[in-house]
């Protein structure tokens, strides 16, 4: 009895599993089911493929998110560097010694307030203060706060000195109130002026941390009317390097 009710509930399963095939069928014919398929397959490889995106993303990130990115934190920590209310450091100095050390914590504080693909490496920055203005011993410097020499020919609405040996120029030289406001227009000056896109272009290929110098240097070249001027601010970078 037993055995016949066993094979009685396997027929009845076997039943019920062809009833439910048939219906199946007869509700998706097979062309259905296998676009079905076909789509789950789909699905399938797309999640793969996202999946495997991820996985190289993360140990690959994308350059131009990871540029974005930074773009973004140096701007979020300009205006942290604004709303903390940093002030700009007194420029005192009484030598070469102490005239390159307020030149550094000038450009420590623009370099707060500029993003990082504005700022120009510190090494150019001094040599042409000194190049320019003697160490801050310069007329322009100590009577004017000028360390590079700027000229305006705005003479009616720019404050300036002329210089002393051509008292009637057509020009003069930029006054500031303080010697960092010249650091601070310098900058600008580099990062807005048409003379000096090769400079740009270089430093936009190059990273901050190992910045090209010599290239960059030689992007500032139109900042004199000396033909020379490039090799005298590399050699007063490597001086003030050999020094350290």
């Amino acid at each position: 009895m037993a055995i016949w009710y066993k094979k009685y509930v396997i027929d009845k399963l076997k039943k019920a599993k062809d009833s439910v095939e048939d219906k199946v069928r007869e509700a998706f014919p097979r062309r259905t089911i296998n676009k079905i398929k076909i789509f789950l397959y789909k699905v399938l490889a797309v999640i793969v493929v996202i999946f495997a995106a991820y996985i190289y993303g993360t140990f690959n990130p994308n350059s131009i998110m990871v540029d974005k990115i930074r773009k973004q934190e140096d701007k979020r920590m300009v205006e942290m560097a604004k709303n903390f209310g940093l002030h700009e450091p007194e420029f005192k100095y009484d030598g070469p010694k102490t005239f390159v050390k307020s030149m550094n914590q000038c450009i420590d504080y623009l370099n707060w307030t500029l993003p990082v693909d504005q700022r120009i490496p510190r090494d150019i920055l001094v040599a042409m203060a000194i190049i320019e203005s003697d160490y801050g011993k310069s007329r322009f410097a100590v009577e004017g706060n000028a360390l590079f020499g700027v000229r305006t020919w705005d003479l009616d609405k720019v404050p300036h000195m002329k210089p002393a040996a051509i008292p009637n120029a057509r020009f003069g030289v930029k006054k500031y109130l303080t010697k960092c406001q010249s650091v601070e227009d310098v900058i600008a000056i580099i990062n807005r002026h048409p003379a000096y896109q090769s400079f740009r272009d270089v430093r936009k290929k190059s990273t901050y941390e190992q910045p090209d110098i010599r290239a960059m240097v030689d992007g500032l070249s139109a900042w004199s009317t000396n033909e020379d001027y490039a090799n005298i601010i590399l050699d007063k970078i490597q001086s003030l390097t050999n020094s350290k």
